[in-house]
């Protein structure tokens, strides 16, 4: 068993790493139980290992053998049970019913983000009493959901996942309206058969006023059961001037934490593990290009993948010319579902305004100039029509609209601050 293992861990880790980790383990099998016991040769590299290496080690052991399986980790130099002492090995499973690219050990940590791993890696560990709620603030692209699974997965690897809900705001809400025809009765029930909660784009809550009494009485029950909740949202949640006042002092009685935009520091450690990961070689200058050039995650995976194909598919080696090439060819281009009303939601969060005086007749000069770059940000980014443009904004002329895109395209030639929250707005809108 041990050289097959280490055969299929040498496809993501070096035989000098293997030498240094996985050598002195002693490994015994049992397909009868589907577990594989894991001895350390003394205390201190269990310690080490446990630290270090263990959330790599088990999501290779996942590829390795598949779901169902159970991994146990045992000290050698501990009492042995045929001395009449106890021995209590740490079993866990070996699945990662969230998703197996969601652990810890593949979110990238600096020092910006080392508070809110290490506080998740805790409620993974202090279920349901320490930090109840857990709440991941964060803009798009920071790795919110990618921590909320990897609790999530942490969890059911001493817990069955069927004990777990894993869903975001539309879901929940889904299955309310959906499922369960209505009934609220029906479906608070059905939650509450589970022992974790965990609820991705909270923020979204804004968009059903009329659950946030049926949030409260979920918080409620989790809460006073000490099971586990976990939620995450784009920002501070204790900013959400739209919520019930009882929901809003309910979030703040656990621990919310803010997880910061990746930085070129992140992203450059990104592109070299996902290079090292696909056997793609990749130059220290085209590494710091990509980084620099692709902000978000989402395009840098997409980027990566498009450099692999073109390795495993046209050629093997990658020349600079075809990089260069990929890279003339590839733009951060926007979601194909961002739409006019997403660009006014943004742009009206900014400026502080309702959409519906965006899309008005008002003329006070904040609101103007909103709506002036609502319309700009919407040609560029969609390509609208002026004439469509005009009926997004309240059926307005499209000679409105095509002056007010050619004032900001000017105003923003000489001022650098609007060129900047261009920027910033246009950013966002991609990352709704």
């Amino acid at each position: 068993m041990k050289e097959p293992l280490r055969q299929h861990l040498l496809q993501t880790c070096s035989d000098e790493d293997l030498k240094r980790w996985f050598d002195p383990l002693k490994l015994d099998y049992s397909e009868e139980n589907k577990r594989l016991t894991v001895g350390f040769p003394h205390s201190f590299f269990a310690k080490w290992f446990e630290t270090d290496i263990q959330d790599k080690f088990e999501a290779q052991l996942n590829l390795f053998f598949g779901n169902g399986y159970l991994v146990s980790y045992k000290d050698s130099e501990a009492p042995d049970k045929a001395k009449g002492v106890q021995v209590a090995d740490v079993v866990k499973r070996i699945d990662f019913p969230f998703g197996q690219e969601f652990t810890f050990e593949t979110f990238l940590i600096n020092k910006k983000n080392y508070f809110p791993i290490a506080s998740a890696k805790e409620v993974s560990k202090q279920i349901g009493s320490l930090f109840n709620p857990f709440i991941i603030c964060g803009p798009g692209g920071s790795g919110k959901t990618h921590l909320l699974k990897s609790v999530g997965n942490e969890i059911s690897k001493k817990n069955d996942y069927s004990t777990v809900f894993m869903g975001s705001m539309d879901e929940l809400n889904s299955l309310y309206t959906i499922r369960f025809k209505g009934d609220p009765f029906k479906a608070r029930n059905y939650l509450f058969e589970y022992d974790f909660i965990f609820i991705d784009d909270f923020q979204k809550i804004k968009e059903y006023p009329h659950f946030q009494q049926e949030i409260v009485n979920i918080f409620n029950h989790f809460y006073d059961n000490k099971k586990q909740m976990v939620l995450a949202c784009r920002e501070k949640v204790t900013s959400y001037d739209f919520l019930d006042d009882s929901l809003q002092s309910r979030l703040g009685w656990g621990l919310i934490v803010t997880l910061k935009e990746p930085d070129l520091e992140i992203r450059v450690g990104y592109i070299q593990r996902q290079a090292k990961a696909k056997r793609l070689t990749l130059t220290k200058d085209q590494i710091l290009t990509l980084a620099q050039r692709f902000t978000d995650f989402r395009y840098l995976q997409g980027i990566l993948l498009k450099l692999f194909a073109f390795k495993e598919l046209v050629k093997q080696d990658l020349s600079q010319k075809d990089f260069e090439h990929i890279l003339a060819n590839t733009e951060e281009k926007t979601t194909d579902d961002l739409t006019p009303k997403k660009i006014l939601t943004v742009v009206s969060e900014h400026f502080n305004i309702h959409v519906k005086d965006l899309i008005g007749t008002k003329r006070h000069q904040h609101i103007a100039q909103a709506r002036q770059i609502a319309m700009f940000l919407c040609r560029q980014m969609l390509k609208t029509s002026y004439p469509a443009l005009g009926r997004a904004f309240g059926g307005k002329d499209h000679s409105t609209v095509l002056y007010s895109v050619k004032k900001i395209q000017q105003l923003q030639e000489d001022d650098f601050e609007l060129k900047q929250l261009l920027k910033t707005l246009k950013n966002k809108c991609r990352l709704e």
